[in-house]
């Protein structure tokens, strides 16, 4: 009886691991990445479909929310230095923000990496319901080949080792 209790009580925890993993996706790591058009707060047009061959970072975050406001400086310290070359984009996509409010957030921050405003999260919906910050990295030929949401710095570093191999595909 108790064999057949842990073993009950261990597909449980696993299958609610499994779950809150997924919850709030709306993509999967594998599949084209939904294509979506926003400019950056500098003007530039940021197309996703057009930057094939290259590895991309999406990333959503808003200003109120804590764990995002602990990821963007680690992302413009840690990441944005790195990897900012020809081979390699990054847009930060401020959910629920007008690009007034963006503008003199990205000032106040220094972020000099590309941040752009989805203020009816339109381009969030493509991706996901609920959660951030989320990030998607996307492979050359356009395919998803990591998401993840939350911030620790454990994920970021698996991020850069994944966009370090991408870029060497």
């Amino acid at each position: 009886m108790k064999r057949y209790l842990l073993l009950v009580l261990a597909l449980v925890f696993t299958s609610s691991l499994w779950a809150d993993e997924n919850e709030g996706n709306l993509t999967k790591k594998g599949q084209l990445a939904p294509d979506f058009t926003i400019t950056s707060l500098d003007g530039d047009l940021f197309k996703l479909s057009d930057l094939k061959g290259k590895v991309i970072l999406v990333n959503f975050f808003a200003t109120w929310c804590g764990p995002c406001m602990k990821e963007l400086p680690e992302l413009e310290k840690q990441l944005w230095p790195r990897f900012k070359n020809e081979n390699f984009k990054m847009i930060s996509i401020g959910r629920e923000h007008t690009v007034t409010e963006l503008k003199k957030f990205q000032c106040a921050k220094e972020f000099t990496f590309p941040i752009a405003a989805d203020p009816q999260r339109h381009i969030y919906a493509k991706y996901a319901e609920k959660y951030i910050p989320r990030n998607y990295i996307i492979d050359k030929e356009g395919y998803i080949i990591f998401q993840g949401k939350g911030f620790s710095q454990k994920e970021l570093d698996e991020m850069m080792e994944i966009i370090e191999k991408a870029m060497k595909e």
